[in-house]
């Protein structure tokens, strides 16, 4: 293929419970909805399917929906950890067709990278030393591929003094290892539930806003942001370069209950 297309979905939040909300958002149908939105558009259908975390409130009865929702789509869903799933167990229900969970998969010019950047018990984020070189070994056997790291937790500062505090706490020693190699062409995350592009050392930097409610950007104070959910699409081209764009799914899905966390 001469194109890889992705669509990634992040933070949906869901719940064993088909209606339970989230910050006011019935988190199950604002996943149905960004996916319904994402399967009308001209970006459908993807070759790969991304869901960077998340994926339940702390509810492990919620991957059942994640099978549900995606696993008949006929096309790989990639996916990784956030701080509200719990890995093993992620592993553990995910572990069956289309799904995968961690490490990498192959798809003709390009190489996704799926880390675990949960830090157990805490909402912040940090790349075990064994992930540090499973990224290393990665990055370094993917011979001639293009490479796309994929990881829940932010590893650069997004200007709101709340929600840096809830990053990736060694970012620095994941940009070692990402500047030792020159095929690493982009890094996308979730967590922070608003949009976010930039580049560094000519690495594209994308973060995704969540499936359900969004933050408001650059806030000092935990602040619900007013925007509808979305989605990212995402176009790998063979020569490395990349196109990419937020879709926001203008028909909000609202639940009748408000819950407020200012765990991210």
């Amino acid at each position: 293929m001469s194109v890889l297309r992705l669509i990634q979905f992040t933070d949906p939040h869901l719940y064993g419970s088909e209606t339970e909300t989230l910050r006011g958002i019935a988190t199950l149908p604002a996943l149905k909805a960004a996916l319904a939105d994402a399967r009308q558009s001209t970006a459908w259908p993807p070759d790969v399917v991304l869901v960077t975390g998340d994926l339940v409130q702390d509810d492990p009865n919620g991957y059942v929906h994640i099978r549900r929702v995606f696993g008949h789509l006929g096309m790989p869903v990639l996916c990784i950890p956030g701080n509200h799933d719990d890995p093993a167990v992620m592993r553990r229900e995910l572990r069956v067709d289309p799904f995968t969970v961690g490490g990498y998969r192959d798809f003709d010019a390009w190489r996704v990278v799926l880390l675990d950047s949960t830090l157990p018990g805490s909402a912040s984020g940090r790349l075990s030393d064994r992930t540090l070189a499973q990224l290393e070994e990665a990055l370094s056997t993917a011979e001639g591929r293009h490479c796309l790291v994929t990881l829940h937790h932010h590893p650069i500062a997004m200007s709101s003094r709340w929600l840096d505090r809830v990053g990736l706490e060694n970012a620095e020693e994941f940009f070692n290892v990402v500047d030792r190699h020159d095929n690493v062409r982009a890094i996308v995350w979730g967590h922070v539930h608003q949009a976010y592009e930039g580049m560094r050392k000519n690495v594209r930097l994308l973060a995704t806003p969540s499936t359900c409610a969004q933050f408001v950007p650059h806030a000092d104070e935990f602040a619900v942001d007013r925007r509808p959910p979305a989605y990212r699409t995402l176009e790998l081209q063979s020569d490395g370069s990349l196109l990419t764009e937020v879709m926001w799914v203008e028909k909000r899905v609202a639940g009748s209950s408000h819950s407020v966390s200012s765990a991210a």
